[in-house]
């Protein structure tokens, strides 16, 4: 038997011999292929960078009203005695039509009234106008008579100093001369008094003219008929219903030209407005509100679509922009108008745009020059991935001017040529060799929607 000695020089003999073994197999074992690419290039795709003309928007939602609103409201009381059967709800009424009629016997019979007094008192003044020329004549007459009597009284005084007449017939001639004085006297005092009677009687004229304006205003307020196309809102009343004065009868909007008062906010208006030719900078630093009157809102394009169902529109005009801001919205009310708006109309497909429709408005105008535009998804954060000359990733620092749906305007960072990454790349390492494909309907697409936002 062999000694522990020999047996353990044995086991760590065999234990070299295996360590030995698998170093000189590892060292025979082939390496990797080498490969000239340090890394696989990543397939991506890419689009150049091409200024293009771009539509800027502004949009906003409101209720649609009637530019003419007509509420019809009794002036005079009395029984309704004729109504017209499409005076209803929802019914469209031609100018001129008849649509109530107040009984009106007491005020034709005020008329009545009335032009009866005036009569009198026209009568009256032609009477005050004759008795004045009569009385004129009657003065002259007087006027001479007395210079007779005068002329008498001095002869017969002559004749009396010669004691040629009794002193009787002296007392006589003084007695007719003074009733003849008297005469003259009180013809004088009636003639005085007709610029006063003549004044007296202007008025009783001027207040029955009054009184008779009045009776045929009255008489004109019994019957109602529509002064422009409309269409009844609401009717408060029925055939044979009394109503008295400041009644509300029924009310109804004009369908000629139809309003939607849309809120904008102000940062989404005051871009837009630079966008005008003449819009001086100064300008935009004053309140919004105030730019309609030193501009013209015509040049801005409009469109009106109904709420939830946007294939349903109407072309529209920027009317005016209304006073001061929304209280509780802090947005400007920019007001929309949309001539004949029943014109065209076929529901269910093309509804007329009537009171109290939600609807959303859209404002637009083309940027005065080119602009870089870019998906927004392609904006990570504040950077954008291109690939470089050398058809490697770079991640680019960009300042974006402001986005609309899907796109994003490029203010600075990026210029024409460059080519970008529309793909995610994950991770986004910089310097990563790719393999960029140009994707011309990609920017066909863009280019598309960049110019046909316009209404």
């Amino acid at each position: 038997m062999l000694s522990p000695r020999k047996n353990a020089l044995i086991i760590g003999l065999a234990l070299v011999a295996g360590i030995a073994f698998v170093v000189v197999m590892a060292n025979l074992r082939p390496g990797p292929e080498e490969s000239d690419s340090v890394a696989e290039s990543r397939s991506v795709r890419v689009m150049p960078i091409t200024p293009m003309p771009f539509r800027m928007e502004a949009r906003g939602y409101g209720n649609v009203r009637a530019a003419r609103r007509w509420q019809a409201v009794a002036r005079v009381g009395g029984r309704i005695t004729e109504r017209h059967p499409n005076l209803e709800s929802g019914n469209l009424i031609n100018e001129g039509t008849e649509l109530l009629r107040i009984d009106p016997t007491r005020y034709e019979l005020a008329v009545a009234s009335a032009e009866a007094d005036l009569a009198s008192a026209r009568s009256d003044k032609r009477q005050l106008e004759q008795k004045a020329a009569n009385t004129r004549l009657l003065l002259e007459l007087e006027k001479e008579r007395l210079a007779l009597a005068e002329r008498e009284l001095e002869r017969v005084r002559n004749l009396a100093e010669r004691d040629a007449v009794s002193r009787t017939r002296l007392d006589e001639q003084e007695r007719a001369t003074l009733q003849q004085r008297q005469a003259v006297q009180s013809l004088e005092n009636e003639l005085a008094l007709i610029p006063s009677q003549r004044d007296n009687l202007e008025a009783r004229i001027a207040r029955a003219e009054s009184a008779l304006g009045q009776a045929r205003q009255d008489l004109e307020d019994t019957h109602f008929s529509a002064p422009f196309d409309l269409r009844i809102h609401k009717a408060d009343v029925e055939q044979d219903e009394e109503v008295r004065p400041g009644q509300t009868l029924f009310t109804a909007d004009g369908i000629a030209t139809a309003e939607a008062v849309i809120q904008l906010p102000v940062a989404q208006l005051r871009r837009l407005m630079r966008q005008l030719p003449d819009m001086p900078a100064a300008e935009l630093k004053e309140p919004i509100a105030d730019l309609h009157r030193r501009i013209d809102l015509s040049r801005i394009d409009a469109q009106l679509s109904l709420a939830g169902d946007p294939d349903t529109t109407w072309d529209a005009s920027v009317t005016r922009v209304a006073s001061g801001l929304d209280p509780g919205t802090r947005t400007v009310q920019v007001v929309l108008s949309v001539e004949e708006p029943y014109r065209n109309a076929n529901p269910p497909e093309q509804p007329p745009l009537v009171r109290d429709m939600y609807v959303r408005g859209t404002l637009s105008l083309p940027t005065p020059d080119d602009v870089i535009v870019v998906p927004a998804a392609t904006i990570h954060g504040d950077r954008v991935y291109l690939a470089d000359d050398g058809d490697r990733l770079e991640r680019r620092r960009v300042s974006v001017a402001w986005s609309q749906d899907d796109l994003s305007v490029i203010r600075e960072g990026l210029s024409p040529g460059e080519r970008l990454v529309l793909d995610d790349l994950v991770p986004a390492i910089e310097g990563t060799r790719l393999s960029p494909g140009r994707d011309e309907e990609a920017l066909e697409t863009i280019r598309n929607q960049a110019r046909s936002a316009a209404p």
